[in-house]
Parts: C-alpha cells; sequence; structure tokens
C-alpha cells in the first residue's frame, strides 16, 4: 500500500472480517456511509479528506469460501486525541455492502517516529563516513579520543560488576566513588584506581578491598554522598575521606577541583574527632594502616624529641579537657588565648585571628592540622595521640599527652 508522507503523523491500521465476499468499494463506502454524521461536523470524514487532514483510505482484502478478510489503512494529520477518536469510530462499523462485518483496530502508528529512527541511522551512517574520511573538527578530536579511551579502560570488577579503573586490582590505594560516572570523569584526569558502588548497600568486594589496601572514599557535596560515606565508614575499613565542594558531584569536577579534593583528603581517625562519630559503630580497623605505614611511624617517632620537663605545665589544661573534645590556644607566654572544640581547630587557625604559640586539644594531630598549623605560626601541638606525619617542620613541636606522663 501506497501511503501519502505529506499529510501523515499518525497511521489508523484496522482488521476487516466479514461474512460474505466484498470488495474495496464496499468497504470505503461503508466508511464513509457508517460513520457521517457520528462525530460532529469537525470530524466528517469527508471533510477531513478535502482538507487533507486525512489522507487516502486503503484496503487490501481478499475472499475465501465465502467470507473476506483484510487490512484497511487511514493516515491521519490530526493529534493523537482526534485521531484515536476516529480509529474507535471505525469499530462501529457493522455492515460492508450486503454482508456482516466486524472492524477491529490493531495500532495507532506515529509514522513520524518511524522517520526519526531513519533520519538517526543515516546520521550515524554519514558521521561515520566523515570520521572515517578523517573531516572531525579540531576542536573535538581530543575530546572524542579521550571518550573512546575512557570506555575502554573502564573494567567491571568482582560478582558484583562493579564500574573500576583499570588499576583497581593492582594498587596499593583505591579509591571508593559513588557511580559509574564519577570513575569516567576521574579517567578523563588520568586517576585509574577508583570503584564505584553503585548505592548504599556496599559490595562484599568493596569491603574486602577495603581491608587490603590504603582506602580513599571521595564522595558528592551532597545529602546522598554523606548517606555513602555514612554507610562505608560503619561497614568498610576507611583511611582518608575526601568530598566534592557542597552542592557538587564528583562526575562534574573539573581536574583542579579533583586533585585539591584528593589534596586535602582528611584521614579516618581525624574524620571521626571533628565530626563527632560514635566510634561505636564504626568498624574495628584491624591494624591496616600500622601494617602499612611502619617506616613513616618511625621517622615521625625519630622527630618528635621527647619534650623537657617544662611542658609538665601543660596538665592542669589537659585535664580539664580530656574527654571533652575542646582545644585551648596559647600565646607564647602560656596565656590562655582562646578556647574552641576540636572539630574547629583548623577554621580557628586559618582565620588569623589569633597569636597562638601553642595548642592543646583533645584529639589526634594529623599531617593536615600540622600543615594549618605551621602556616599559622603556631609552634607547638599538643593533643592525644599523634598520626603519621610524613613531613614533619622543623619549626613545629608535636606532643602527645603521653610523653607528658
Amino acid at each position: 500500500m501506497d501511503i501519502d508522507p505529506s499529510t501523515t503523523k499518525y497511521l489508523i491500521k484496522t482488521k476487516l472480517k466479514a461474512n460474505g465476499v466484498v470488495e474495496k468499494p464496499d468497504v470505503v463506502g461503508a466508511i464513509f456511509g457508517q460513520t457521517e454524521g457520528l462525530l460532529g461536523d469537525e470530524l466528517d470524514l469527508r471533510d477531513l479528506q478535502k482538507s487533507g487532514r486525512m489522507g487516502r483510505i486503503e484496503v487490501e482484502v481478499s475472499s475465501s469460501k465465502g467470507k473476506s478478510t483484510g487490512t484497511v489503512l487511514i493516515p491521519s494529520s490530526l493529534d493523537l486525541v482526534e485521531t484515536s477518536i476516529l480509529a474507535a469510530a471505525l469499530e462501529t462499523i457493522d455492515r460492508v455492502g450486503p454482508c456482516r462485518a466486524e472492524i477491529s483496530v490493531e495500532e495507532i502508528r506515529d509514522v513520524r517516529e518511524s522517520k526519526r529512527r531513519t533520519i538517526v541511522e543515516r546520521a550515524k551512517k554519514l558521521l561515520s563516513e566523515v570520521l572515517h574520511e578523517g573531516g572531525m573538527p579540531m576542536s573535538n578530536l581530543s575530546e572524542s579520543v579521550r571518550a573512546e579511551v575512557q570506555m575502554e579502560e573502564i573494567t567491571d570488577f568482582g560478582d558484583a560488576k562493579l564500574p573500576a579503573g583499570p588499576n583497581v586490582r593492582d594498587s596499593d590505594s583505591i579509591i571508593i566513588v559513588e557511580g559509574r560516572s564519577d570513575v569516567l570523569n576521574l579517567l578523563k584526569y588520568g586517576i585509574k584506581n577508583a570503584i564505584a558502588v553503585e548505592g548504599t548497600d556496599i559490595p562484599k568486594g568493596i569491603k574486602q578491598l577495603s581491608r587490603e589496601r590504603v582506602t580513599t572514599v571521595f564522595v558528592d557535596g551532597d545529602r546522598g554522598g554523606s548517606l555513602i560515606l555514612k554507610e562505608l565508614l560503619e561497614t568498610a575499613e576507611i583511611d582518608y575521606v575526601a568530598q566534592a565542594p557542597d552542592n557538587t558531584e564528583v562526575e562534574e569536577m573539573t581536574q583542579k577541583q579533583i586533585m585539591k579534593a584528593l589534596r586535602s583528603k582528611i584521614p579516618f581517625d581525624q574524620y571521626v574527632e571533628m565530626y563527632d562519630i560514635d566510634v561505636g559503630k564504626l568498624p574495628e580497623q584491624k591494624g591496616k594502616k600500622q601494617q602499612k605505614q611502619p617506616e613513616v611511624k618511625k621517622e615521625v617517632e625519630k622527630k618528635t624529641p621527647p619534650p623537657p620537663a617544662k611542658h609538665h605545665r601543660y596538665s592542669d589544661i589537659l585535664n580539664n579537657i580530656k574527654g571533652e573534645k575542646k582545644a585551648v590556644l596559647l600565646d607564647k607566654n602560656g596565656k590562655k588565648l582562646n578556647e574552641t572544640l576540636t572539630r574547629d581547630i583548623t577554621d580557628v587557625l586559618d582565620s588569623g585571628e589569633h597569636n597562638a604559640d601553642t595548642v592543646i586539644f583533645d584529639g589526634i594531630i594529623t599531617q593536615r592540622l600540622v600543615d594549618i598549623a605551621v602556616d599559622a605560626g603556631v609552634k607547638k601541638l599538643v593533643a592525644r595521640r599523634v598520626s603519621s606525619i610524613p613531613k614533619l617542620p622543623t619549626s613545629i613541636e608535636l606532643i602527645s599527652w603521653d610523653d607528658l606522663k
């Protein structure tokens, strides 16, 4: 059947059955005759056909053993609602010529959709020909190659087939992110040891990896990221925490933002202290950190000399803040300047609104805090414990509470 494409948006396809021998003119006459006046002037078939809003009715019919069957196609340029009304009206036809008959609608097809598919397929073919001939715009060449490399490098890890970078299987450290798009964005900037959890139900493979590798969690700066982070902290063994800026997703971050976030990652112990997380809800850390960095710790112990007897004057302050997660700032003469919460130390030091020589707090000294304290001119940090400090400047002294006993 030939359908006029110039007036067609939808195509009504019906099936015809008649108890007798009928021909095409009988079918067309029945359609016009039995729908006349049924749908009002606006949907009168003759008027619709004259105005071009309905195409020519195409009929295929054949007879066998005294009965007729066939197909009726009616092109329509009406909207979908009006076309559906017209299709329903066809099913009211009960006679064709002298015979009892039945017309049932099989489908209303959107002709434009098939055209769209044809356009897409042709466009893909044309694009392929252009690329094959080297006609790609130079501005898009690097992005295209990078995207192709990303897709080739991303792998599936473990039984859960988690999206992962190619180095996850062999690297000593891994970065846990939320989804496949995050892995792809990190791959874009050469970071190949990321693996996605794909939801808040943490897979066993992630838990196992976290026990074997140095593990950094890198999550979005929104509520979803916080929920996944909380779940990971409670079910896996995490070494560091990095988070995207507020209301930013890892998959959207630029290279500069990603590198800054990873450089500013917070050690597990400090994160627990800063955000006052209930340690009882977290899994026991099975010595992974101590096993992986024994040489660093020895170096720190060598660089941190035992404190002289004059440091015992800090004992009274320690006794007052012990167990309260507070911090006290002293000037070079030992006079109290300020008191704040442990988790707010970095903000206070960053503000520059102090002249602190010594900071005493109920918490853990980390590399990040050391760096901030040095920039702020602090000479001594006194805390419950000193974590691994790979880079210890000579301008600052680190003292643990055990050193003061």
